[in-house]
């Protein structure tokens, strides 16, 4: 790999130059698996590239803080969720304060970075950058640093003023943030990252033969996300409501007790496989027609790569609801905020195959599955014009 140089910001002295950092924060399975996607694309260009989740060198209340808090708000108190995120999402508002708290916890994560001196960071959760953009101020590290935004609008914890690269996933967020300030010519419209094996075409009748589905049923996947929480079984039982003729899968994710019930359900009306932790997704959205659940940004993102509608319940309020306003404009989505009429509107939907064919048509063009590979050769290109890499 060639020496890589951005002449704004030239590298400290002994700094690794084969180092380069994805960093995220383990307060959402999405912003993991983007920076996991990001290390692939960097390691299949033969750059040494690490995932590193930064609450890892945070004190273990900070953590608590950053991961349970969240998911516990998500699940129990949805509606207080959306408040905070209103609340906070007043751009270069509450910079200060937040910085003072992140400050307090974060003293093992800027020894990290200082150790490990890498040549560049791209940053899939906004809380690193506030910390490498301290480190650099101080002359400690002077490394270019990027962000990904995981959802397809930009919250106002996303903003830094700084900042060399910022990568989003839709033409309105860009123009959103240049309005804000952020320079034109440091925003990308790329997709969210996701893994490269979304962008592989499949046969949908092989994927389903492979995975012990009937090969001319329109399937239904069901999947509440990586933590494998929510109200499922009344999801289910609604699913199981629909009158075509459908099959279903359901990823649990790591909720085993859900897996157990799941697989005991007594009200079944389809086939139905219930699936627990997969590193399959790709193969079992491959074999899908239309995800059914939430509205996160990297979920949404893998499906419509595979070009399935989305079906999103009861989106939660805040960012997913944003996503799901992208979703509704766009054509490729419906949204169903009573359990109730759900089988209704799936039921509609795939009543009319016109319709369904175009919103399957729109979703295929929406997505990105080269976005992590897009990310790379444009962080490349800008260190060094001349790399033979990009």
């Amino acid at each position: 790999m060639k020496q890589m140089r951005d002449l704004s910001h030239p590298f400290s002295e002994g700094v690794n130059e084969n180092s380069v950092l994805v960093l995220s924060a383990a307060a959402a399975t999405g912003h993991l698996r983007a920076a996991e996607a990001l290390t692939t694309a960097f390691r299949t260009r033969g750059i040494n590239a690490q995932h590193v989740e930064a609450l890892r060198y945070t004190n273990s209340l900070f953590r608590k803080f950053y991961s349970d808090l969240y998911i516990d708000m998500m699940t129990r108190q949805p509606d207080l969720l959306g408040l905070a995120y209103k609340t906070l999402d007043r751009p270069w508002q509450f910079q200060k304060r937040r910085w003072a708290l992140d400050r307090l916890n974060t003293g093992p994560f800027m020894k990290f970075l200082r150790r490990e001196n890498p040549s560049l960071v791209l940053c899939t959760h906004f809380l690193p950058p506030e910390i490498l953009l301290h480190l650099r101020k101080k002359g400690i590290l002077n490394i270019p640093i990027g962000i990904v935004v995981t959802d397809w609008d930009a919250h106002a914890m996303w903003l830094f003023k700084g900042i060399d690269w910022y990568f989003v996933t839709c033409e309105e967020t860009r123009v959103y943030l240049s309005a804000l300030g952020i320079p034109a010519e440091t925003i990308f419209v790329t997709g969210i990252p996701i893994d490269p094996v979304f962008g592989i075409e499949k046969s949908k009748r092989e994927a389903r033969l492979r995975l012990g589905l009937a090969p001319d049923l329109t399937t239904l996947l069901v999947s509440p996300g990586g933590f494998g929480v929510g109200p499922v079984e009344a999801l289910i039982r609604a699913v199981h409501q629909i009158r075509r003729p459908i099959q279903i899968v359901v990823i649990c994710g790591r909720n085993t007790r859900l897996e157990a019930r799941l697989k005991e359900f007594p009200e079944i009306r389809h086939p139905m496989k219930v699936v627990g932790f997969t590193t399959e997704m790709d193969n079992w959205m491959a074999a899908s027609d239309l995800l059914v659940g939430k509205a996160g940004g990297l979920t949404s993102s893998e499906a419509l790569a595979r070009g399935l509608v989305l079906v999103i319940v009861n989106p939660i309020p805040g960012q997913e609801e944003r996503n799901t306003d992208h979703f509704l404009e766009e054509g490729v989505a419906l949204r169903c905020n009573n359990l109730p009429a759900l089988d209704y509107k799936i039921d509609t939907l795939l009543s009319d195959g016109e319709r369904f064919f175009r919103m399957q048509q729109a979703a295929k063009r929406l997505g990105r599955p080269h976005a992590a590979s897009e990310i790379v050769s444009i962080v490349l290109q800008r260190i060094d014009p001349l790399s033979e890499k990009v």
